[in-house]
């Protein structure tokens, strides 16, 4: 039985990695793409969005190189260079090369674009800079949030070119905003910055709560309303258009979010229902009401971002990055393959990092129908 089972998970991993590899021949082959080889070194790589980007740049042909501390295990192609080092005083391993492109994954605090910057000048063809949408600080209190918004001002305490760990969620946007503009200082006229919003996708310990817990069935908590908006994006979809916009040295600002046209939560957790056979009924429960239950953000319920001075969170326009030829996987493909990385994980993973238990669920759902 247990020789069946490894059988079986190894299965459904190959059966991911093959879909991962048709879509990504079918991407390329539609663009009718022949890219000259790059020399590209990602900062980081082997937390949860790196992979993706290593695999297609390589995919792509070009010659990648992955800095990181060498700490976090990833399955990466056998041709990648690994360099070790520290973003906080150890960059030896890359200095004295030249680099056609970076791709800087991790960055949360400013001081890590400055020294690269420092240590890279003159040898960095174009840099891309992985933000976030939570950039936009008050300006989420409005629809259709586009690049030029104003940003986050930062409002610590300390310089914030003397920070080494992010120190708190409160300055995520602000610290963000100012390693934007480092960026743009240390690499004039070579700064790509894409904003994504929800990232999901296998990998992934948010999204997948939802899928888990309607395989369940029974009575499950739908927060809000059915029409309320919601955006997230394939972390192959970010990966993908990244790559593309490296290859061809595109420079400004991006909002990476999706899907191209508006998501409800109706609409998604239609889907996801729709996948199961198992007997469930969907019960929503007003935003309002969880709120004064002390319910926490995107943690106790995963993607549900109900706070109205953060509405632009699921209202951010992403015809800028559409323009430029991102492309979205269907809903559907994306849950699919969530379902299959999440039967692939060992029994000891198989809890997840955020979302409620079933039981804390339940009582929720008996207090909503009592009023209590």
């Amino acid at each position: 039985m247990i020789e069946r089972r490894a059988f079986l998970k190894e299965g459904l991993a190959l059966a991911v990695m093959v879909i991962a590899a048709k879509q990504t021949q079918s991407a390329r082959a539609a663009t009718g793409d022949k890219t000259k080889p790059l020399r590209i070194l990602i900062l980081g790589g082997t937390g949860f969005i790196g992979p993706y980007h290593v695999r297609y740049a390589v995919q792509r042909g070009h010659h990648v190189s992955v800095f990181n501390r060498g700490i976090r295990q990833a399955d990466l192609p056998n041709e990648v260079e690994h360099l070790q080092g520290d973003r906080n005083g150890d960059l030896k391993s890359i200095m004295g090369r030249d680099w056609d492109a970076v791709l800087d994954l991790p960055t949360v605090v400013p001081e890590w674009v400055r020294s690269v910057g420092e240590a890279l000048k003159g040898r960095v063809g174009h840099y891309t800079f992985i933000s976030s949408t939570a950039v936009y600080g008050s300006s989420l209190d409005s629809d259709n949030v586009l690049e030029d918004a104003p940003l986050a001002k930062y409002e610590g305490q300390a310089d914030p070119f003397t920070l080494t760990a992010l120190g708190g969620i409160e300055l995520y946007g602000p610290l963000k905003a100012v390693s934007e503009a480092e960026a743009e200082r240390q690499f004039p006229h070579k700064t790509l910055i894409v904003r994504p919003g929800l990232i999901v996708g296998p990998g992934d310990d948010r999204f997948n709560y939802w899928l888990v817990r309607m395989q369940k069935g029974g009575e499950v908590l739908a927060p809000g309303a059915p029409l309320d908006p919601v955006q997230l994006i394939d972390v192959r979809d970010l990966a993908e258009f990244n790559i593309r916009m490296v290859e061809k040295r595109e420079t400004g600002a991006y909002n990476a979010t999706g899907p191209a046209m508006p998501l409800t939560w109706g609409e998604m957790l239609g889907a996801i229902r729709g996948r199961y056979a198992t007997p469930m009924k969907l019960t929503w429960v007003p935003s309002d009401w969880l709120l004064q239950k002390k319910v926490m953000l995107n943690k106790d319920l995963p993607v549900w971002w109900p706070d109205p001075k953060l509405r632009g969170v699921n209202l951010t326009s992403v015809s800028k990055a559409v323009a430029k030829g991102m492309t979205f996987r269907s809903l559907d493909t994306t849950c699919n393959d969530v379902a299959a990385w999440q039967a692939t994980r060992p029994v000891e993973q198989q809890t997840l990092r955020v979302g409620w238990p079933v039981e804390r669920e339940q009582d929720m759902l008996k207090a909503w129908h009592t009023k209590a």
